[in-house]
């Protein structure tokens, strides 16, 4: 818990992202050993000068223990790659960020997520097909992923709200900041039923260049995006392309020929998204239509011996069934019966050819200095 100023240390500094600090943390072994490392050894990294003169001036400017309580004053949770309940999905991407700030909670439920977006100048046809969809989705279990923009981001928010479902915003700026302002309404919901997600330190302003970054995230926590209007330059079909680039599943309303606003989704369909006229069309291809019947088995069967012990050989990375049984030295049958009962529990994830992944998400940490 004593790294978290760490964590939240390198988070502040210019220039040094994902790819940088993995590659300190490979170095040095831990993120205290890093941010304390003198010029020397950074050097050494392979680390430019310019990111290590920015790692020097936050050092010397920043008080961590400063920054924490500023984070605990403002009510924001911190989860890092350490910890627990970082979100699995978000986890497997390649430039997942080191530090996500949460206002509200991300829960178990959110293991079942799509990301709805679309063009801020929505028409009336594009908010509702965004609302007719988002909300039976949300009925349906699936927490609902979008990036509260105006148009198309918020309708899908406020429809999975009105739903009774849970939402996560996820915005190019700082969780104390509301953008845009007049959605202050609709951030307190969103917080109170789900989750307001950034990687941007506290007080960062909204700029235009943070956006595009930011939708690798709505990606990365998602099954899978949909976009419900968007026109030829709509940063959606930016989150598409993340999507793609992730592998994750992209799904396109087809609209009219003479609308702009649809330029962009026609053309995700001309380019193999998967066409959207229903909300089955995402529930089954996502194979997502038993989420409610699975999170009422997860309640009712608890966790044994056996699947504590399956559980804990597993990660973020695919792990083979027969890997599985070598490890914890039983039949074959007895592992391959329990991981799919697991699976409809919601604890693990078959990524394909029989491999699993851990699914089931602890409660995210709480600043403590």
């Amino acid at each position: 818990m004593n790294n978290l100023r760490y964590w939240v240390g390198f988070n502040i500094v210019q220039g040094i992202g994902p790819t940088r600090l993995r590659a300190l943390l490979n170095y040095f072994g831990s993120i205290d050993r890093a941010w304390h490392a003198p010029v020397a050894e950074l050097q050494a990294t392979g680390l430019d000068r310019r990111s290590i003169q920015n790692l020097l001036k936050t050092r010397s400017e920043h008080d961590l223990g400063l920054e924490l309580e500023r984070i605990a004053e403002a009510h924001v949770q911190v989860i890092t790659w350490e910890s627990t309940g970082y979100p699995s999905l978000l986890r497997e991407i390649s430039d997942a960020p080191p530090v996500l700030y949460v206002k509200g909670t991300l829960t178990d439920n959110d293991t079942w997520t799509v990301a709805v977006v679309g063009t801020r100048r929505a028409s009336a046809y594009g908010r509702e097909v965004t609302r007719r969809l988002s909300a039976a989705l949300a009925r349906s279990g699936i927490t609902i992923v979008s990036g509260m923009a105006r148009g198309i981001d918020a309708e899908a928010h406020w429809a999975a709200l009105k739903a009774g479902g849970r939402t996560i915003a996820v915005l190019g700026c700082g969780v104390d900041q509301v953008y845009p302002p007049e959605h202050r309404k609709l951030a307190a919901e969103i917080e109170a039923c789900g989750a307001i997600v950034s990687d941007y330190p506290l007080g960062t302003q909204p700029d235009g260049k943070n956006f595009p970054p930011r939708n690798r995230i709505i990606s990365g926590l998602s099954m899978g995006v949909l976009v419900t209007e968007a026109g030829k330059r709509s940063g959606a079909l930016i989150t598409a392309d993340y999507a793609a680039e992730h592998g994750r599943d992209v799904f396109a309303v087809p609209g009219s020929i003479l609308s702009n606003n649809s330029i962009g989704t026609n053309s995700l369909i001309q380019d193999g998204a998967k066409m959207v006229t229903r909300p089955e069309d995402m529930l089954e291809e996502l194979n997502l239509s038993m989420v409610v019947e699975q999170r009422e088995v997860r309640q009712i069967l608890p966790t044994n011996d056996v699947e504590a012990l399956l559980l804990a050989q597993l990660s973020g990375e695919p792990v083979h069934v027969d890997e599985l049984r070598r490890q914890v030295n039983m039949p074959i049958a007895e592992v391959t019966s329990t991981m799919a009962l697991m699976e409809l529990k919601g604890m693990v994830r078959q990524v394909g050819g029989m491999k699993y992944i851990v699914a089931r998400e602890s409660n995210v940490e709480y600043i403590v200095d």
